[in-house]
């Protein structure tokens, strides 16, 4: 009886475990990210690297933000701003919906949007530059956790 009552009492003790913890914790987003724009052809337009950290209201902290090519739609004082909609499951496989804004700090005020999916380490989708006459275009991304 005395092993019945403890073996409940540890299956229970597990049960309010799984269910008590926060499961939609953002541990494998937050780090360091390099990034590769390609056009609708397929070709390299931009990249960047960025180190992310999901907020508790699923907005990101983004800092060292960095463009690996140098254009001439970001020459200063870029902003940048995003979120994220976390899910996942038990197994640690994040996932969920990322959007990411990239706005020049120049006059013309060029404005990046990269829309996407996260699974686990990569994140992919498409993006679209806005802005002066030069500086309009769209394509697909991809975001690797380094």
């Amino acid at each position: 009886m005395k092993t019945l009552v403890v073996t409940m009492l540890l299956v229970a003790g597990l049960a309010l475990t799984g269910c008590g913890s926060n499961h939609n914790t953002p541990g494998n987003i937050n780090g360091n990210w390099t990034a590769s724009l390609t056009d609708a052809g397929n070709n390299p337009v931009y990249g960047f690297s960025t180190s992310l950290a999901v907020n508790g209201d699923g907005s990101l902290l983004v800092t060292n933000f960095q463009f690996a090519s140098n254009s001439s739609c970001f020459v200063s004082e870029e902003s940048e701003t995003g979120s994220f909609t976390l899910s996942g499951n038990f197994n640690g496989n994040v996932t969920g919906q990322f959007q990411f804004t990239v706005t020049s700090g120049n006059p013309s005020g060029n404005t990046l949007t990269l829309n996407g999916t996260v699974n686990g380490n990569k994140i992919t989708g498409t993006w679209q530059l806005v802005g002066a006459i030069n500086c309009t275009d769209n394509g697909n991304f991809t975001i690797t956790k380094m």
